[in-house]
Formats: C-alpha cells, structure tokens, sequence
C-alpha cells in the first residue's frame, strides 16, 4: 500500500521526510498541503494532525506527525537508512541534535527572512537566529571533517535529518562556501540516486503560486 506524505515545497521538515522515504525506496506520494493559504489550521486538517504541522504521513491505519518520528517509521518499514548494527543510538543523536539546534533555528530564519512582510521582519530577532546558526554550522563543519556522512560509512536518517534546509535558495544566512566540509557533504547527498531538490520532490513552490 502506497502510502501519503502530506507536504509542501518550502517545509525543510517536509523535505526530511520525503528525502528519507526516497532513497529508502519507501512506497510513498505527496499530498499538497496550502500551509500558504491557511490548511493546516482547518478543522480537517487538525483532525488528522492536532498539532497543526507538516508534515504528516499516513500509511494505512498508521498516522505520525514529526520528522523524525516519520523517518524512524520508514527506517523500521525498508530496513534502511537506520545505520549498521551498534551506530543507532548515534544516529538518533543526530537527528536530535539537528531537530533542536539546527532546523529548528534554520527554519525559523528563513521564514522571517523570505515569507512574511518586510515591514514585520525584526533585524535584531533575525541577526541573534544567525548566531545561532552559525554554531551550529561550526559544529556540522567540524563534525563532518574527514567524513564522508554524519555517522558511519553510509548515509543515515541523521543525513536526511540535517541537510533539510541547507538545500534551499532563499536566503537565510548560510553559505555552502563558508563551510567547505558541509559542502562536500551535501553533494555526497546530491550525488545518491533519486536525490531531488525540495521544490523538485515536493509540489508547492513558489513557481507554482506564481503561475496560478
């Protein structure tokens, strides 16, 4: 049975999910979520997920919420991604260290930075989430030194957890440059079979709205 990731092009969250269901070679489709437009407060959508967020992935009587409660339910489904016998409590260090200090700051720039009115965006708030950023980035970087992915010898769900927003092109204070372990990380990430940008994997970018 297919299963359905409920999703839009500019979650990071999002994408961590479905680039985990896919090169897991998880049998999944998205669900176009219009997080712009308000869906995820409707009642419809608050009674599949209380919380209000994307993303959320039903697979038959199963319904999670959280990222990385999805990615650990694909690994247990395909057997994949979940790192070698004795790396999974490090795996799961990842995907939390990235879920706490990472995305979460990421995702939280990029939208004051890109998504909501200029004359709402506080440059104080903005420069203090870029600090932030920038020791998390450092800790990444110098992670990653002489590594090929985040844990291991193959890619992991702590892969998929920490590059979820690094791939987009709107600003929000990181640069693949500055940070030359990163970078040859996520062309590693680039280079996997069936890896796609997010806006390519999921449907609902920005494009798409400016065509409509």
């Amino acid at each position: 049975m297919t299963a359905t990731l409920y999703c839009f092009g500019e979650s990071g969250n999002a994408y961590k999910a479905a680039l985990t269901a896919t090169l897991a070679g998880y049998d999944w489709e998205p669900r176009f979520v219009d997080f712009f437009a308000g869906e995820t407060r409707s009642p419809e959508f608050r009674a599949l997920n209380v919380m209000g967020e994307a993303p959320v992935l039903v697979d038959g009587d199963t319904t999670l919420s959280q990222s990385g409660a999805i990615q650990y339910h694909i690994v247990k489904a395909t057997g994949n991604l979940g790192g070698a016998a004795g790396e999974e409590e490090e795996v799961l260090r990842w995907v939390l260290w990235d879920n706490h200090k990472l995305s979460s700051q990421a995702g939280m720039t990029r939208f004051l930075m890109n998504f909501i009115p200029e004359d709402k965006r506080s440059a104080d708030v903005i420069a203090f989430m870029q600090g932030r950023l920038k020791a998390a980035y450092a800790t990444l970087d110098a992670h990653l030194a002489g590594r090929d992915w985040i844990v291991g010898a193959g890619v992991t769900i702590a892969d998929c957890a920490c590059c979820g927003y690094l791939f987009y092109p709107e600003p929000f204070g990181f640069a693949r440059a500055d940070w030359p372990n990163i970078d040859r990380w996520l062309g590693n990430i680039a280079a996997l079979p069936g890896w796609k940008t997010p806006y390519d994997m999921m449907p609902g970018s920005p494009a798409d709205r400016q065509t409509d």
